[in-house]
């Protein structure tokens, strides 16, 4: 068995890849509404993978957490129209509270 970790900063790693499955830690955007930060962690997640390898074609589960419910819809608007349709991975969606005040939204990929 060979784990990769990638992007290490002493307490956690940005991509670990074991098996040929990618984990990315979760992912933020500090600036903007929800769907501007929507549109940076989705940015981020898919350089991640397209640097390591992969796509968002071969995302098998996606975890996002929401600083509040009530941007559901609009994190959608943005998260819709980034999924590839027949793509789609399996999807959970949390409200939970954040590290830091201004996050609004976070996403772990598999």
């Amino acid at each position: 068995m060979s784990i990769q970790r990638f992007e290490g900063n002493g307490r956690m790693s940005n991509v670990v890849i074991n098996n040929n499955v990618m984990y990315l830690s979760g992912q933020v955007c500090a600036e903007g509404d929800i769907k501007e930060q929507t549109a940076g962690v989705l940015e981020k997640v898919e350089n991640l993978l397209n640097k390591y390898g992969s796509d968002k074609e071969h995302i098998l589960s996606v975890t996002i957490y929401l600083k509040d419910m009530k941007d559901f819809a609009d994190m959608n608007s943005v998260y819709d129209a980034w999924t590839v349709n027949g793509y789609e991975p399996a999807r959970a969606c949390v409200e939970a509270k954040m590290a830091r005040e201004q996050l609004l939204v976070e996403m772990s990929v598999v």
